[in-house]
């Protein structure tokens, strides 16, 4: 196997925030913007352990092409949003990379702990009259 052979390449979604994925063979770095992962998520133990969930899969599950989280270097591409927003489009990404390495394996395992399921949920948009998407301005009777 080539060392530099790319497993897999996924697109995951959050409010504003696209992640772009990619599992290569390597030695177990998780870099996101050029960043290692600790650094770019500022030392967020939530967020950094979100984003390392979907990899637990690969340790509780037999996988016939041996695929283990020491093995694989995940490069991540992410922007607009925040932090937490960009975090959860990070899992996304990670969690459909792995049902593509193989989808027989780890596809059903992943859906049921919600890894799979895109959260669609966006700011709704400000209304004209409106202060907000839904304040408005004191009524006044007389």
């Amino acid at each position: 196997m080539n060392k530099k052979e790319i497993l897999a390449k996924t697109v995951g979604r959050r409010k504003e925030a696209v992640a772009q994925v990619q599992l290569i063979y390597g030695n177990g770095s998780f870099i996101i913007n050029n960043k290692p992962a600790q650094l770019y998520l500022q030392n967020s133990s939530n967020s950094i352990f979100s984003i390392k969930a979907p990899f637990e899969i690969l340790k509780n599950i037999e996988n016939p092409n041996n695929y283990k989280m020491e093995n694989i270097d995940t490069f991540v591409k992410v922007q607009g949003g925040g932090l937490v927003g960009q975090a959860e489009a990070i899992k996304l990404g990670i969690a459909k990379a792995i049902t593509s390495l193989d989808e027989f394996s780890f596809k059903n395992s992943l859906k049921k702990k919600g890894y799979l399921t895109q959260d669609s949920r966006v700011k709704e948009r400000r209304k004209y009259g409106l202060r907000k998407a839904r304040k408005a301005p004191q009524y006044n009777k007389r």
